[in-house]
Order: structure tokens, then C-alpha cells, then sequence
């Protein structure tokens, strides 16, 4: 397939300007194809006598094309690209008529019907450039255009879109236009929806499931009510532009690749958010800083969208720090900074430090299949991490008049970096020009540390910087507590510019000195040795959650430098995890822990004494939490007891009791995690996993059956999952990933041995045949990431080298075998 260049999307919007879109689409087709019609009315600019263009498609028949009334050949369809030649200045009027197939991953119009009650549903997620898959179109952002559309959908289907939807009989749905929009920003999802409905500022809102999620949607329908309406009032309170489309429906669809995506008016989001078993406190933190997040791209990218791919930061970069920062001012969830530090931003750290990184802003975005490598902890974490540094460093009452003079001056239109930062400098007296240059156009962590030097009782304190970006930031000095032992008390938060002009006296010498204390910018931190000191005996004893994120992720990023052990840090989460309160915090360090340092940094022969360091630290939060006045602490530490079990006797007799002692009692999220590490360990068997299927067949427990088969330690399970990811293409997105998710396993390293070799050339044929959403799966989920050995680095260099994988998955083989000789590094030092 061809990709569009950004030279020739710039020579396609100079001559032409695009007015309308008619979409006709017929759902009613059968099973694997939908019919697809489209007349778009356009203009082509200039005084030359003709030119040439393209519009892209991608049919699984293409039946008709005719051009200001003349047929052209639907054979001259050349890959995803239909030449018009000879166009004269002036309007044109372009027909086509196409049989696009349906997908099963999750690109263009997906089709999934519910195991749970065989109803069929169907969404579409055109982003990046899908867009051809579902109706012909010129597609690229720039070229916006106003859109009507019309679906025939089966009889009981109810049909959303963009815009206000209208049933007029017959299965015919018509939609209400649209004002100018991008062409991947046209939505639509079709099928029997659950629907709850409300009026807000004289505005119809809609939250949409699945009918077998009713029930779950239902008891939740409320708080995402609550959250949507508080979250609209405050980017009303925000921008001065308002909310520029006719209605707002949410809709919750299966099989979705990303969290969300912000179709202007039918935000689609993954349904795991529909809550089927029991969840914590953050992860309904995280549900509600999604709605934010989506919300805030009504204005950041569909009001004012990107110029071209190179600028995608422009939108999720500002959704993803607006998401936290308007959830944290509007809602209840208010600690969404500490959860973003410690998971969010850790990221984008690690993304930074590969050799695929790039700028935030980057100028060399060449073409689309370059572009759709940009969604990652850079464009998110990293750039919401600059623009939380901008607002401390320009002041928010700046900050937001900058966003409202661009908001005004490009609305219903596109716009660069340069336009941005041209909006912002109008706004203030401040170089934002040069701090654009220093945090947008660079890359790599800075790293920060400490030196004290002085006499006691005169101490001064110099920031050493390694980098080049300029960062403010607050320092923390805390004392010791002497009434409450292992407790620190804060004495003074300063406010320091590096590089500074001189070092800042501090009085005398804390027992712990915390740069980017509140996590403002973004940069790794470093202790010196009397801090250090504090951190081992008193890290649990800091009264900041965002505070101890901060020295969570600095000990994270020494242990992945190779300049802490794993084991000191184990040692550390072992002393002090079972004291923490934050949600946020437990889960992502105890994630960190067995994910990384538990599979990864220690060697095979050290894991078992990791397991069980893990496994004695969730006890002791099980056991503190035995009161029932901590469930969301207990439900964490429960999941992690399952999947660091070493051995099968206790989480077995959970899952035959339905309960852990004291509770929780087992819903199908855990007694699937409890079967799947019953596999991983040879507990069960394939009769046990299709009685539990038989118990949950919804399409969770498809993919919990899938995932437990693949687990089971028998050479012919191991044959039969390798060959539905790599020899067949029958599964879907979700199933090939559930599928991938159970086959690899530390404890299984002599069974799948044979398989790591083989991993390489059949994921890029696999790729090849299946795209970039399945590459992508393939190369973060089927990858064999326990195979922490020098064969495996050269076998994926080998890869890279001569085998000529498509991009998405050359960029996951890339971080991968970045990640992977890392861990080697790790235990090298590790054993020094």
C-alpha cells in the first residue's frame, strides 16, 4: 500500500480546497463486506489548464467511479490510490461506489459479535489513515471538509454518528451535518446499543454499551455522567471558545486498540471501561481522566487540528495534561498527578532513552506510516510533562490566554507548532520561542543531582544538570520527625532555576533533599548519600503521595541505569510498600517490580527469592487490610499474590473456595488471573478452563480461556497458540494478544526455547499480511521478552538488519531489543 508523503500532502492542499463529503453506507451486506458510496464536491485552485491528483480507497471491490459525470476505469486503481487527471480549475463533483470489508483489528470498520448473546456490532476507528478503508476520501488532515452521512443498518440497530441521528424508516439512519472536520475524525458505531441518555447545557449527552454490559453500565451511569458534566463546566470555565458540536455521546465498543479516540461528538472508547468485576479507586481515576482527556480533543484537535502528523503532539500532548489537570480541578479524583508520575511519565522516560526517540515536536515526520510511529510515551507523557514545566515556568493565567488567542485564530481550521508557539508569545513577555527550541525540538532525559557543601548550620545547595534543557523546579528539604520514628518532616520547598546563577544556601544539612519535588518538569533524579540513607530508612515516612512518586520513579530509573541493585530495591519496596496508602503508587511499584525486576533484571537462578519477596510483601498488605476499611489496597495486593505465586496450593484453594479469607470474594476478572497462573504453573488443565469458559462466555472469558491455553506448559498447547498467532489470521485483535500474553513465561523457558528463534521471521511475515494493528501486538505482546540473553539481542538485530519488517513492527523490535540489552546491562551490574 502507498503512504502519503507530507510533500504530497502539501501539493495536494495547495490546489485543492474540499467542501463536502456524502457518505452512504449499507450495513446490511452480510457478514464480511458493507457497501460504501461516496460523492465528494471539491475545488480545484489555480489558473493552470489542468492538473493531477488522487483520492485514496481501499474496496474489496471497487464497482464505480465517474468524475463530474464521465466513468472512470475502477481497474486504473493503482494500491489504495485512484488517479484524476486533467482536472481544470473549478468544482468537481466525485463518485464512488465500493465493497469495503469489515476488520477484525480493530482498523477501519471493525466487526465483532457478542459471544455472550450472538449480537453483532460494528465502529469505526479511521485513524491515522483507515479513513480509505471505510469511504474514498482525500486523507489527510488538512483538507477539512463539511460531511453528511447516511447508514442503513439491520432492523433493531441503533446508529451513531458525528452529529444528532435521525431513524427515517427502513433501517435508514441519517445524521446531521457536520461543520468542517477531518476526514479520519468521521465516526460511526452501528448495533443494538444499551444506551443511557441526558441533557446537559441544553446539549444531548449519550453513554453507549454493548447490551450484554448493561447491567454494569448501568450502575456506573452516574458517575460517568457526573464526571462528563464536570469536565464539560470546567473547559467552559478554561476556554472561551465553546463546545463546537451538536451533541456528545460516548460509546464503550469491544476489541478497541487504543484507550479512546476523539471522534468530534461519538468519543469511542475501549469497553474494559464498562466495569465487570470489581476495580480500585484509581483505576475509576484513570476511567475518569479519560473522559477528560477525550473531551479536551474537541478542542485540541478537532476545533483546531494538526497541519500534518508532524505536530500530532499539538493534540495529545495537551489532552493528556489537560485529562489530568481538569480531572484533578473538576472531580473527585484529585491525586491524578501522582498516578500520572508514577506510571504515565515512567513512560515516557523509557521511551526517551531508546534510540527510536524523537522530539516532541519533530520536523522530519516524512510520511504516514513515519507518523504512526509517533504515538508513544513522547508525544503523551513527555509532551504533557513539557507543557506541565511551561505552566510553571510561564504561569497558567498565560498559559490558557495563549491557548483561547489560538483557539480563535485557527478554530473550524489547521494549525503548526509555529502557529502555537506564535499564539502563546502573544500572550506573554517570555521567550517561548527559545523554551519551544530547548523542550520541543530535543531529546533525552536530563538528569539532576544534588550536591551539599558547607559547614553545618551554613549548607548550600547545587543542582548539577546533565542535559541541556533549562528546568524550574521545587527542591524539598525535609528533617527527620524526632516524635515519630521513620517519619519526615517537611521544612522548606524551594524554587530553583537550572542551571543556577549561584548555590542556594539551605541552613543546616536535611536528612533528605528532593529535587522536582511535585514533579513540575520532567528530568531523572539523582540522591546524594545522606539522602539516600533517609530514602532506605524513612521513603514511607514522606507525607506527599506526589513526593514519594517522585523518589519511586528516581529509584526505578537508578535500578534500570544499573546503579541500584534489584535487590536493594526490592528490599526497599519490601520494607516500606506495606505502608503505603496510595493506590497508585502500590500498584505501579509492585508492577514494576515483578514485571521488570522480578522477570527481567535478576537472572533465572535469583528469580524464585524475588517471587517470594513479592509474594511476602502482598501477605502483609493482605493482612493489613484485613478490616475491610482498604478494599481497593487488598483487591491490589490479591492481584499480585496470584501472579507472583511460586507455588499452586493457596491461590488454588481461592479459586475452589470463590473467595480469598476475609475476601474478596472472586468475580470472573480474578478467577481468571488465579486460572491463568494455575496454567502457567501446571496446576490445571483444558477441562477446568472450558468448565470456567462455560461459566463466563462472554467475550472476557473468551479471551481468559485463550490466554490460559496458551499458558499451559505442554508442548502441544504451546504448538496449537503458536499456530493461531502466526499460521492462521482467524483471530482477532484482542484474542491475539490474549493468545500471546499466555505463551511466554519465565517459568517455561526450556519448553518455548525452540520458539524464540522462530519468533522473528514469522512475526514479519505475519505483519506483512496483517498490518500495522497486528504488528503491533505481535511485536509488544508475541515477543519473547523472559529470553534475557545475547541470542536472542543478535537474532532481533539479525531481523532488523536483513528481514525488512514493516514500520509498526521495525519500532517495537527496535524498543524491544533496546529494552532487552538493558536488561542485560542490568544484571551485568548486577553481578559486578
Amino acid at each position: 500500500m502507498s503512504v502519503l508523503t507530507r510533500d504530497e500532502a502539501q501539493t495536494r492542499s495547495r490546489l485543492l480546497d474540499v467542501h463536502h463529503y456524502a457518505i452512504d453506507l449499507d450495513l446490511t451486506r452480510g457478514d464480511e463486506t458493507f457497501d460504501s458510496r461516496t460523492v465528494i464536491r471539491f475545488t480545484v485552485r489555480g489558473d493552470t489548464d489542468s492538473t493531477d491528483t488522487f483520492v485514496e480507497v481501499k474496496p474489496a471491490e471497487l464497482r464505480a467511479v465517474t468524475l463530474d459525470g464521465q466513468p472512470l476505469d475502477p481497474a486504473a486503481l493503482d494500491e489504495n490510490r485512484l488517479a484524476l487527471k486533467n482536472l481544470a480549475p473549478g468544482e468537481h463533483e466525485l463518485r464512488v461506489d465500493a465493497a469495503m470489508r469489515y476488520s477484525r483489528t480493530g482498523e477501519g470498520m471493525h466487526r465483532f459479535t457478542d459471544p455472550t448473546d450472538g449480537e453483532t456490532y460494528v465502529y469505526t476507528q479511521l485513524f491515522l489513515d483507515d479513513v480509505q478503508r471505510v469511504y474514498a476520501a482525500f486523507d489527510q488532515p488538512d483538507l477539512k471538509a463539511v460531511f453528511d452521512l447516511t447508514v442503513t443498518a439491520p432492523e433493531g440497530w441503533t446508529v451513531l454518528a458525528n452529529g444528532i441521528t435521525e431513524h427515517t424508516g427502513d433501517g435508514r439512519w441519517k445524521a446531521a451535518t457536520t461543520p468542517l472536520i477531518s476526514t479520519y475524525l468521521v465516526a460511526v458505531a452501528a448495533g443494538p446499543w444499551h444506551s443511557v441518555r441526558t441533557e446537559h447545557r441544553g446539549l444531548p449527552f449519550g453513554i453507549h454499551c454493548r447490551r450484554s454490559l448493561a447491567p454494569h453500565l448501568d450502575a456506573d451511569a452516574d458517575e460517568l455522567l457526573d464526571v462528563t458534566r464536570a469536565c464539560f463546566d470546567r473547559y467552559h470555565e478554561k476556554f472561551t471558545e465553546p463546545y463546537p458540536f451538536d451533541s456528545y455521546d460516548q460509546a464503550f465498543v469491544p476489541e478497541f486498540n487504543a484507550g479512546a479516540m476523539e471522534n468530534p461528538g461519538l468519543v469511542t472508547f475501549r469497553d474494559e471501561f464498562v466495569f465487570r468485576s470489581a476495580v480500585t479507586e484509581t483505576q475509576r481515576q484513570t476511567r475518569a481522566m479519560v473522559v477528560a482527556h477525550e473531551m479536551a480533543h474537541m478542542w485540541f484537535g478537532d476545533l483546531v487540528t494538526l497541519r500534518w502528523w508532524d505536530d500530532i503532539w499539538l493534540n495529545e500532548s495537551f489532552a493528556e495534561y489537560m485529562g489530568y489537570q481538569t480531572t484533578a480541578e473538576a472531580t473527585r479524583f484529585t491525586d491524578t498527578w501522582t498516578d500520572f508520575g508514577v506510571t504515565r511519565k515512567a513512560w515516557g522516560y523509557d521511551a526517551d532513552q531508546r534510540p527510536s526517540t524523537h522530539p516532541v515536536a519533530p520536523e522530519d515526520v516524512r510520511d504516514t506510516a513515519s507518523a504512526l510511529l509517533n504515538f508513544d510515551g513522547i508525544s503523551y507523557a513527555k509532551g504533557a510533562s513539557a507543557l506541565r514545566q511551561l505552566v510553571a515556568w510561564l504561569g497558567e493565567k498565560d498559559f490558557l490566554a495563549g491557548i483561547n488567542i489560538h483557539f480563535e485564530r485557527h478554530k473550524f481550521a489547521n494549525a503548526s507548532l509555529a502557529d502555537f508557539i506564535d499564539s502563546l508569545a502573544a500572550a506573554t513577555d517570555r521567550d517561548v520561542h527559545a523554551w519551544a527550541d530547548a523542550w520541543l525540538r530535543t531529546t533525552g532525559v536530563d538528569t539532576l543531582t544534588p550536591s551539599i557543601t558547607g559547614d553545618n548550620g551554613s549548607r548550600v545547595l547545587t543542582v548539577h544538570r546533565t542535559g541541556e534543557r533549562p528546568h524550574r523546579i521545587a527542591v524539598g528539604l525535609y528533617d527527620q520527625d524526632p516524635g515519630e520514628e521513620g517519619s519526615l518532616t517537611p521544612r522548606e520547598r524551594l524554587d530553583i532555576d537550572v542551571p543556577q546563577a549561584e548555590p542556594r544556601p539551605i541552613g543546616k544539612l536535611p536528612a533528605l533533599v528532593v529535587l522536582n519535588d511535585g514533579d513540575l518538569s520532567y528530568a531523572k533524579i539523582r540522591f546524594d548519600a545522606d539522602s539516600f540513607r533517609a530514602v532506605r530508612e524513612s521513603l514511607s515516612g514522606l507525607p506527599d503521595p506526589l513526593t514519594r512518586a517522585v523518589v519511586w520513579n528516581a529509584l526505578r530509573d537508578a535500578v534500570r541505569d544499573g546503579e541500584l541493585p534489584a535487590a536493594t530495591y526490592l528490599d526497599i519496596a519490601r520494607a516500606h510498600l506495606p505502608h503505603e496508602t496510595d493506590l497508585a503508587l502500590v500498584d505501579g511499584v509492585l508492577a514494576f517490580a515483578a514485571g521488570q525486576v522480578a522477570d527481567r533484571y535478576v537472572t533465572p537462578e535469583q528469580r524464585p527469592a524475588a517471587l517470594n519477596t513479592l509474594a511476602e510483601l502482598c501477605r502483609d498488605l493482605i493482612r493489613r487490610t484485613e478490616d475491610g476499611d482498604h478494599p481497593g489496597l487488598r483487591l491490589i495486593a490479591v492481584r499480585h499474590r496470584i501472579s507472583t505465586a511460586a507455588h499452586p496450593d493457596t491461590i488454588a484453594a481461592w479459586l475452589a473456595d470463590g473467595t480469598v479469607p476475609g475476601g474478596p470474594e472472586l468475580d470472573p476478572e480474578l478467577r481468571w488471573r488465579i486460572l491463568t497462573r494455575l496454567a502457567v504453573l501446571g496446576a490445571t488443565d483444558e477441562a477446568a478452563i472450558a468448565a470456567e469458559l462455560a461459566g463466563d462466555p462472554s467475550a472476557t472469558g473468551q479471551e481468559g480461556a485463550a490466554r490460559c491455553r496458551a499458558a499451559l506448559p505442554d508442548a502441544e498447547a504451546k504448538a496449537r497458540a503458536w499456530a493461531a498467532m502466526f499460521a492462521s489470521d482467524d483471530l482477532s485483535n484482542y484474542l491475539f494478544t490474549a493468545t500471546a500474553q499466555g505463551f511466554w513465561q519465565p517459568e517455561q523457558a526450556d519448553l518455548v526455547r525452540d520458539y524464540v528463534p522462530r519468533y522473528y521471521p514469522e512475526a514479519v511475515a505475519l505483519a506483512a499480511r496483517r498490518g500495522p494493528a497486528i504488528a503491533d501486538a505481535a511485536g509488544r505482546w508475541a515477543f519473547p521478552a523472559h529470553a534475557v540473553d545475547a541470542d536472542t539481542l543478535r537474532l532481533g538485530q539479525e531481523c532488523l538488519a536483513d528481514a525488512d519488517p514493516i514500520p509498526a513492527l521495525r519500532r517495537k523490535l527496535t524498543d524491544q531489543l533496546d529494552d532487552l540489552a538493558r536488561a542485560l546491562r542490568v544484571r551485568e551490574a548486577n553481578t559486578d
